[in-house]
């Protein structure tokens, strides 16, 4: 049995539509989501009144009959897909195909994601097919709220994360001191190496990541720097790993700032900063309480302190120049944000809370957490220690 898709059936009641269509990889969230299935190439997912249908190649036709959560699965033989691209080349021939499939469910009228290819949506409505591009992100809107198997997926995912935080920890914690530069094994220890460790590790967990930030000092004040070259003593060192679990495709996030030996003065300010405006995003978190009055709550904190926001200046480059968190599943980016206009938080809601302050000069700092939104506030699915100086927990 797949994903609850009421709300889905009542937009295409709504606007009068036959079907919804999704053309994509299993990659693509909303694909795997609806169609509960991943291939690595496109293959069609339509979702009408009577249940959800798979149009696939077959090369994944067994696979698909097996694991998908569809009511139906076609293979598209069954429309003479390979004569159809032989007689009108790949795509037409399989704009064909995707017709045929649509006919077979009666289907004249679909809504498609907005990131449905344009080929596919001006090819159907070639062939007389209503094309409507859905922009309420109803999928996404779905996603968003977890069941209690997802939330058990991202759970998992977030513990492999942390046993890869506890690796990068180790080696900056053991790491030597010489000339301010931290070395292991008689080497310096680089970015580089930390990030290779970290993925080594997510590896044996069974998880993947494409990128993972373990920046230092200059480079750790700006928030999506990966970072780079060997890491120094009394300056501050950003790691914010973001796996995603192979077998189940979701995510974990988590940051965590370690500052190996003394940092300065207002570097430790910053960080005992950021952690009171992190624990008063935590204690901002409820059902019925706006990702954007948690983000407000945060740069109340920041302000106060006497650093700039986006909120006091939106010109700002350095202070908080970011949101205070996003949720987290088969994306790591989707809905709900914390953050200006943010949506009103539901239960299963699964949320990353990532203040941060910034400055070249100083360096940066951010702590991270994620959790889920409950009944009555919030469960924390991160079990990791917070704190500047690093410790070997491996």
């Amino acid at each position: 049995m797949g994903n609850d898709l009421t709300a889905l059936a009542d937009y295409l009641a709504t606007n009068d539509l036959d079907g919804y269509l999704v053309d994509a990889a299993g990659e693509d969230a909303d694909q795997r989501y609806v169609s509960g299935f991943d291939a690595p190439d496109p293959y069609q997912t339509l979702v009408t009144e009577d249940g959800v249908h798979l149009l696939v190649s077959g090369l994944e036709y067994g696979r698909a009959e097996s694991e998908a959560a569809a009511d139906t699965v076609t293979n598209m033989a069954a429309y003479d897909a390979q004569e159809l691209r032989s007689e009108y080349g790949p795509r037409e021939g399989t704009l064909r195909t995707i017709a045929a499939f649509l006919d077979t469910h009666d289907v004249s009228s679909i809504a498609v994601p907005e990131h449905c290819p344009v080929g596919t949506a001006d090819g159907l409505r070639e062939h007389g097919i209503d094309v409507t591009v859905e922009t309420d992100d109803v999928v996404g809107e779905i996603r968003a709220t977890k069941t209690g198997a997802e939330i058990d997926a991202i759970h998992e995912t977030q513990a492999a994360n942390q046993r890869a935080m506890a690796v990068a920890e180790g080696l900056i914690a053991s790491a030597a001191v010489r000339d301010g530069v931290l070395y292991y094994e008689g080497e310096p220890l680089t970015s580089e190496r930390v990030t290779t460790e970290i993925e080594i590790t997510l590896l044996r967990e069974g998880c993947a990541l494409d990128e993972t930030i373990v920046a230092c000092g200059a480079d750790a004040a700006d928030p999506h720097d990966r970072g780079s070259g060997p890491l120094k003593a009394g300056e501050s060192i950003v790691i914010d790993i973001f796996p995603r679990d192979k077998e189940t495709g979701y995510f974990g996030d988590m940051t965590r700032t370690f500052v190996r030996g003394e940092p300065s003065d207002e570097l430790r300010r910053r960080y005992d900063v950021t952690y009171e405006a992190f624990e008063a995003a935590l204690d901002a978190i409820e059902p019925g309480v706006t990702g954007d009055e948690v983000h407000e709550i945060v740069c109340d904190v920041i302000e106060d302190a006497g650093y700039a926001t986006l909120r006091s200046d939106p010109e700002t480059d350095t202070g908080y120049i970011h949101g205070t968190g996003h949720g987290v599943g088969l994306d790591i980016h989707e809905g709900p944000r914390l953050s200006f206009g943010g949506e009103e938080l539901e239960p299963g809601h699964v949320v990353t809370v990532e203040p941060g302050i910034y400055d070249p000069e100083v360096g940066g700092v951010r702590i991270e957490d994620l959790v889920v939104v409950t009944e009555d506030g919030y469960e924390n699915l991160t079990d990791y220690p917070i704190d500047v100086e690093p410790e070997d927990r491996r």
